[in-house]
């Protein structure tokens, strides 16, 4: 079958489930599909979601932003903290200052002047101020703004003053200019729209009076265009203050700073007029009024309109988000292309914003948000709608088993119910149980993010091996892994499948020994204990709870043979009766032992598929003479013992079988 044939085989599959979920469902998903629509085309106008979107368009702005070195067409003359210092005089603004500035500055060969002031009180300079703006050769845009479009910044008497102001400058070469920005939802993201009334924006009105007006792109009134400079001590804008221009002495030596350039004169104070960008979020900068109109300008010298995409566009772009959100939810893929699907889906959802903001598109409406909450709506609608119509026999499958089944036990499982007991039965099971020597003294060393960190990170490892050689994961008790092979459905192979998961995981958590940061405190060797015999098996617990799991002796059988390996050396032990049925040749007897807490002795093999046959073959020759011919097996194991002097297991059997108990067995303390 090809590849296009199985997914529309699939997408039939799944609306046929969607269909089976009655017609209330199939019109309850039809309406939050719908919902799901219009969120993706007005997220723009939902207060949560637009919130959303603002903040993602001001991160588009910030990654996409042009990196630049210092524009040299604008210079920036202010007021800093230290001029209001060394003028004594902090509101208004020094007038006197400014007019010895405007003076020099108007013989240095500037394109245009434009001044961020609002001349909105009187000053004793008053005067001297308009004789100097009346008498500039230069052209000069003075602020202006009125109480309509700028209420934050001005009242009836402030506007009133300042019309008598410029009323005084009528017939010279300064002309008001509007200082409004555009603050919608506390950022200043957008241009202004030229408010009815109101003279042209600063940057506008100086280029016009330069003879740049074809350039100040008319009625344009989309995002403002901001840019970050390639070196950090070295700002878009320079930014010189505004006593240098003022002292006869040093204003000569600041001619060549503004020859050619427009020049913005205003405030650059930490309280006053600072104005938050679409940077503000990623950068934490809050830069003066002065620098936004230095923005504006230099967008309109470089003509970098951004344009709108077309509303057709837009609603073309949502429909096919939502109908991809109904496809995949049709779909019923394996679980790593379903992700694979997902995460491929939301890089494109995600990524096209910024690719359009990329190539200069305006997106200041564009849904990203949108389009990611319409999605999962239509989704979860599609999705829900399916499993609703679900076997019930599967739904509990699938919760019952959940993550601790290998996958073809579950997938046989969740095609055939009727396997899964829903009562105890008891069956005949390999156990392994695991646990990780001294991990209880080394957490109480670490913070307990770091904790939990490394023991997830464990148990994920050993949970892969569990799984990948076909067990059952029974439970985590802390850093311990109980496992079983056998049930709910036995194989002919489980007891392999066991031995091998057994050694595996003894190898793992060898790697994980490994990969831990060597500044930490170290972590000791994986246990592994092995046994085989019958346990109750099946699901336990109430209504509300329940836990597929196994109970019996055999179980305890195995978690004393693992905290046996302690005492033994050891790493990995067996049973006989797990070891006999394993079919494997690797396993070296280890003698007998009398388990903590138990009676009757127990025979023990431990798999060694590097120990040499021959080798082998002697250990299996002194463990048949330990119980007629004790001194002759001794010879034998000291003869080995002496051959291997690293293998510390095997002198603790030497060591044993020197200090036998009742029944040649040796008891574990």
């Amino acid at each position: 079958m090809m590849p296009t044939q199985r997914s529309d085989s699939f997408i039939r599959r799944g609306w046929r489930n969607v269909r089976e979920a009655g017609t209330q469902r199939l019109v309850l998903t039809g309406l939050l599909v719908l919902v799901a629509l219009l969120l993706a085309k007005f997220s723009w106008y939902v207060p949560v979601t637009a919130d959303a979107e603002r903040a993602l368009f001001d991160l588009r702005s910030f990654v996409n932003a042009e990196h630049v070195e210092q524009d040299d067409r604008i210079l920036l003359v202010v007021y800093d903290e230290q001029t209001l210092i060394d003028a004594r005089k902090r509101s208004p603004l020094d007038r006197g200052l400014l007019s010895a500035a405007l003076r020099n500055l108007d013989a240095m060969g500037a394109k245009a002047i434009g001044i961020d002031i609002l001349f909105d009180q009187p000053q004793d300079e008053d005067a001297q101020l308009i004789e100097t703006l009346r008498a500039m050769k230069t052209p000069v845009a003075v602020a202006y703004a009125e109480v309509a479009s700028n209420k934050a910044d001005i009242v009836y008497e402030q506007q009133e003053f300042l019309k008598g102001f410029m009323a005084q400058l009528e017939g010279s070469n300064a002309r008001p200019a509007s200082i409004r920005l555009d603050n919608a939802f506390g950022v200043t993201r957008n241009w202004p729209k030229q408010e009815p009334g109101l003279p042209p924006l600063l940057g506008r009105a100086m280029m016009q009076a330069a003879g740049e007006g074809a350039a100040t792109l008319p009625g344009y009134e989309g995002p403002l265009r901001y840019r970050q400079p390639v070196y950090e001590d070295q700002p878009v804008f320079a930014s010189l203050r505004i006593d240098l221009f003022a002292d006869p002495e040093l204003a000569p030596m600041m001619a060549q700073q503004v020859a050619g350039r427009y020049v913005l004169i205003g405030g650059d104070l930490v309280d006053v007029d600072r104005v938050e960008t679409t940077f503000t979020a990623s950068t934490g900068e809050v830069p003066p009024g002065l620098a936004v109109h230095a923005a504006m300008m230099a967008q309109m010298l470089d003509g970098a309109e951004m344009p709108v995409p077309m509303p057709a566009a837009m609603w073309a772009l949502s429909i096919l988000v939502v109908m991809f959100a109904v496809l995949t939810g049709l779909l019923e893929l394996g679980r790593w292309r379903i992700y694979a699907l997902l995460i491929v889906q939301f890089l494109v959802m995600l990524g096209t914003p910024f690719a359009m903001q990329a190539r200069g598109i305006d997106t200041y409406g564009v849904p990203a948000a949108g389009w990611l909450i319409g999605w999962m709506v239509a989704f979860a609608a599609v999705t829900s709608a399916a499993r609703a119509a679900g076997a019930v026999q599967r739904n509990f499958a699938q919760g019952a088993l959940g993550k601790y089944l290998p996958r073809d036990i579950a997938r046989e499982i969740i095609e055939k119910p009727e396997l899964l007991s829903l009562h105890g039965e008891k069956k005949s099971i390999y156990v392994l149980f695991s646990d990780l020597e001294g991990f209880t003294k080394m957490s109480h060393a670490l913070e307990p993010e770091m904790v939990a960190k490394l023991l997830n990170r464990y148990l994920e490892s050993l949970s892969k091996v569990v799984l990948d050689h076909g067990g059952v994961i029974d439970k985590f008790v802390g850093d311990a892994v109980v496992a079983f092979w056998g049930a709910p459905i036995s194989r002919p192979d489980d007891a392999m499948r066991a031995a091998k998961a057994g050694y595996a995981i003894w190898q793992a958590g060898e790697e994980f020994r490994r990969s831990v940061d060597p500044g930490l405190p170290p972590i000791g060797k994986t246990r592994v204990g092995l046994h085989y015999g019958e346990a109750v098996v099946g699901n336990f617990g109430g209504e509300t709870r329940i836990q597929y799991t196994a109970l019996g002796d055999s179980m305890n059988t195995a978690a004393r043979l693992e905290a046996a390996n302690k005492a033994l050396d050891s790493s990995v032990m067996a049973s006989r009766e797990f070891a006999e049925k394993s079919g494997l040749d690797w396993w070296r007897p280890m003698g007998r032992v009398v388990l903590r807490g138990r009676a009757k002795p127990v025979d023990i093999l431990e798999p060694a598929p590097d120990f040499p046959a021959e080798d082998r073959k002697v250990l299996i020759q002194a463990m048949i003479l330990g119980d007629t011919d004790l001194e002759a097996a001794l010879s034998l194991v000291q003869d080995l013992v002496a051959k291997h002097p690293t293998d510390k297991a095997l002198a603790n059997l030497l060591y044993r079988l020197r200090n036998l108990g009742e029944g040649n067995a040796y008891v574990l303390g």
